[in-house]
């Protein structure tokens, strides 16, 4: 079993980004950078880019986007992603709002709760889940959509040691 396929890993995840992103997110959105800050690489891909580094030294590795189709793991994390959001709502860690769009926001309890997470794992997390934020939070949803897209290309296997 992968930690994607525990409910209490991806929902952890979850609270992790609505605590960075610090504002109210759709679920597309949100399942986004879910998944990409899972797997930074896949959105800085090239040797050049200026944030691989950071997320080198976080710890992501090439080699784990090179194991399945990134397409794939992306479409069975969506599967996920409403009953993880409905769980976190229904445990008062998240709320929800509805204006013009459905969006979600980390309650007082969820933000304390998101504080709590000091492992290495979610500290590497957490620089990823910036990363992407930073990269993607003036994005359209549409052009969010044309962007992953790309992404979730297969990534060329290069020669890793």
């Amino acid at each position: 079993m992968t930690p994607d396929e525990l409910s209490a890993f991806r929902r952890a995840r979850l609270l992790l980004v609505l605590a960075v992103a610090g504002e109210g997110i759709d679920a597309e959105r949100l399942g986004v950078y879910e998944f990409l800050a899972g797997q930074p690489l896949l959105l800085a891909r090239s040797d050049d880019d200026p944030d691989r580094t950071a997320l080198r030294l976080a710890g992501f590795d090439d080699r784990t986007v090179a194991y399945a189709s990134p397409a794939q793991r992306f479409a069975t994390a969506q599967l996920h992603l409403g009953r993880d959001l409905a769980t976190l709502v229904a445990q008062g860690l998240v709320g929800v709002t509805a204006a013009g769009r459905v969006t979600y926001r980390l309650t007082d309890e969820g933000s304390s709760m998101a504080r709590r997470f000091t492992a290495m794992y979610a500290q590497s997390y957490i620089t990823a889940v910036r990363i992407v934020v930073r990269r993607l939070k003036r994005l359209s949803g549409r052009k969010l959509r044309e962007g992953l897209r790309q992404w979730l290309l297969p990534v060329p296997v290069k020669d890793v040691p």
